[in-house]
């Protein structure tokens, strides 16, 4: 709940709306049943007559009517009227003071209704006498139905006094039906509005999720990366965040308005007065075993259900990523069924959970109904006794309804809230994880930008484990010079190269870049030095140009011409149709793989930085080309620190400085010539690949190490 309220909190102001008008909303609702009782007990049983003073009586029964009265009564009796010729009208409007002068008057104006001549002989001592013992014999009665005995004496005082009866009843009906109207069109104009604010701050709430877990993925180190899979990120910002914005719209929409609504409708029944609190206590409170019975049994299975989805989405990328493996070995029934078990067990667990609250509902609407007959059960016993009217009755079944539906739009909240909650919690890990790598608090300034790259004595292991990767590393690679690496696969090769752009940091030791320690810069100012090429070419949907300007946006067309001509690109981007602005699909995966890696060469130069890094960036390349690149290549990074990681002796073969790594260490270092004296680990590797001949050396010395 923590983190609903939190992505909230920029929005509060619409927040606050919509309570607002959510309160406006409730009060349409719960005046609509109040409404269908004065049509039913005043508009129809009572010809439209709502009290039981009269508005209009003739002189000579407005002076009968005071025979059973106390004096006070006449006072007021008198003060609510003015005489109109032969006629005394109504002048007392309020709806207060005549709901009490109902119960005041009522025993009045039955007993003028039902004596007549019997009282002329009597003394006003004997007329209240009568008065209080047909009080106390008409207890037993009900007060509702002495307030419509009372209302029938109205109806006939206004009949005498030449009110059309008829035309009375049909304009209470008219009146109290456009007000049901209104009520109706302000609460459906109310509706559209707080789900038009509801969708917007959730809107926004889902974009600010996604754009927190974006960016700090970003900021991610490699070691982070690893910590969480490529596909649960994915799930994490899609579908959780997705999960989360649902939950968002309905607890704008429903919570809140859930116990405004529950609330007021409990005020309702108070006031309604008719003592059948107890039925609706009875069903919210099995209501609410039912709900917490249906959470007990789901709970751990929303928490299951997000990492199955992690699950599909994993087997889902892996197959659609190795597609073209897959058939080549034969492999497409295998992954079909590796695919239909991630994909059952989620379904299994989905039905499982939609099969438990799918129960809930069934279960709700038997509670509704059963509280109904037992309101009109208990209520018809009430209307018989004479306590409570027809009208009343069907407006505690209507307040009654929206009290159970209040706390059925709680449980219907509860359906979705574990799921988001789980949701919310796998986000929360995400924004909650701090990145191993982060830039300096007082970030120092490079101030002459050479490229000059020196390890120190550095060492690394993989965050968790217990040996060092690298060990002991010390070089420098300095301008105008190619520094390149080589070695056995898994020698360490590639995490030498991730240190310097700070993919990882160092455990021991310090990486420079002219002089400063990479970790006393902004990793924004050290990696715009960089021109990094990965092992694995990587490329983005869009067109070969806006790869080319990845690095640098403002690169000019002759720029990105030139970066192609030099990574031996050009040939094949000319014959394309629409040069460089032919599509490069997701992933680069509409050029080949060679393709792919001279493009990544060219991005890396179009940039033109001080210090290019080639991570086993011409594997792919056939000799002939490798070679015309690494000439073009040398002409234009003349002045830059160039970095070649290699596994072909050729590729190296002329760099001014070579570094062999075997088993995370440098057992090597020197030029081509000077490793083939002094370094058996690089005689090995260049032997491997090339004759003796072809290294310079004499047949006999290549036969003895044979």
């Amino acid at each position: 709940m923590s983190r609903f309220l939190k992505t909230l909190k920029p929005y509060w102001k619409s927040v606050l709306v919509i309570i607002l008008l959510l309160v406006m909303q409730a009060y349409g609702d719960l005046s609509l049943p109040q409404y269908t009782s004065d049509i039913i007990d005043t508009g129809i049983q009572n010809g439209g007559v709502s009290h039981v003073f009269p508005e209009a009586i003739t002189g000579e029964e407005f002076e009968r009517a005071k025979l059973f009265m106390t004096d006070d009564e006449i006072s007021i009796w008198e003060a609510s009227y003015k005489e109109d010729g032969d006629i005394y009208r109504l002048t007392e409007k309020s709806d207060k003071k005549l709901d009490e002068y109902d119960d005041t008057f009522a025993s009045a104006f039955i007993l003028n209704s039902r004596t007549s001549a019997v009282v002329g002989s009597m003394t006003k001592d004997d007329i209240l006498t009568m008065r209080q013992e047909l009080q106390d014999s008409m207890e037993s009665v009900g007060s509702s139905l002495i307030v419509s005995m009372g209302i029938a004496y109205a109806m006939d005082m206004d009949e005498k006094a030449g009110i059309d009866m008829d035309k009375l009843q049909t304009d209470y009906l008219w009146l109290s039906g456009a007000k049901m109207v209104g009520v109706a069109l302000m609460i459906a104009v109310i509706t559209v509005l707080v789900g038009l604010l509801a969708s917007r701050v959730a809107a926004g709430a889902g974009r600010d999720l996604r754009g927190s877990v974006y960016k700090k993925v970003m900021g991610f180190s490699n070691a982070e990366m690893d910590k969480f899979s490529t596909a649960s990120l994915i799930t994490r910002t899609t579908n959780d965040v997705q999960q989360v914005q649902m939950v968002i719209v309905l607890m704008l929409r429903m919570v809140l308005y859930a116990p405004i609504l529950g609330i007021g409708g409990i005020i309702k029944v108070w006031n309604t007065g008719a003592g059948m609190g107890w039925v609706i206590a009875l069903a919210v409170a099995v209501i609410m075993i039912l709900v917490m019975f249906l959470m007990i049994v789901a709970m751990p299975k929303f928490k299951l259900m997000q990492k199955l989805v992690d699950g599909v989405n994993l087997v889902s990328r892996e197959i659609l990523t190795g597609l073209s493996v897959i058939r080549a070995f034969g492999r497409e029934k295998k992954e079909e069924e590796r695919f239909d078990d991630a994909n059952k067990k989620l379904t299994k667990t989905m039905l499982f959970t939609n099969r438990v609250m799918t129960f809930m509902m069934p279960c709700m609407t038997m509670i509704m109904y059963s509280l109904t007959v037992l309101i009109v059960w208990v209520a018809a016993h009430r209307i018989d006794d004479g306590v409570m009217q027809v009208g009343a009755m069907t407006a505690f079944i209507t307040y009654a309804m929206q009290i159970v539906m209040s706390f059925l739009m709680l449980t219907m909240m509860s359906v979705m809230l574990p799921r988001a909650a789980v949701a919310a919690t796998r986000i929360d890990e995400v924004l909650n994880t701090p990145s191993s790598i982060e830039d300096p608090k007082q970030p120092k300034t490079l101030t002459e930008k050479k490229g000059v790259v020196r390890f120190n004595h550095v060492s690394f292991k993989y965050p968790g484990a217990n040996e060092n990767v690298l060990e002991d590393i010390d070089f420098v690679a300095e301008p105008g010079k190619t520094t390149a690496i080589i070695g056995s696969t898994g020698c360490g090769k590639s995490t030498l190269v991730n240190l310097i752009p700070r993919l990882y940091d160092v455990t021991e030791g310090s990486v420079t870049i002219d002089g400063y320690d990479i970790r006393d810069i902004s990793m924004k100012d050290l990696r715009s030095e960089l021109g990094f090429v990965p092992q694995k070419g990587v490329l983005f949907s869009g067109t070969i140009a806006s790869n080319l300007r990845y690095g640098k946006e403002d690169a000019s067309d002759e720029e990105i011409m030139e970066a192609a001509e030099i990574a031996q690109a050009k040939d094949f981007i000319e014959e394309k149709n629409a040069k460089y602005d032919s599509p490069i699909a997701q992933g680069g995966s509409n050029v080949s793989g060679g393709q792919k890696q001279r493009l990544s060469i060219a991005r890396a130069i179009a940039k033109n930085p001080n210090v290019f890094i080639f991570d086993d960036s011409f594997s792919a390349l056939d000799l002939k080309t490798d070679a015309a690149l690494r000439k073009a290549l040398a002409s234009k990074v003349s002045d830059s620190t160039v970095i070649i990681v290699a596994q072909r002796i050729s590729t190296v073969l002329h760099a001014e400085q070579i570094l062999v790594m075997d088993d995370g260490r440098i057992v090597g270092k020197g030029t081509h010539e000077e490793l083939l004296k002094n370094c058996e680990v690089y005689q090995q590797i260049a032997k491997s690949q090339m004759s003796a001949s072809e290294l310079g050396l004499s047949e006999e010395n290549g036969k003895e190490e044979q």
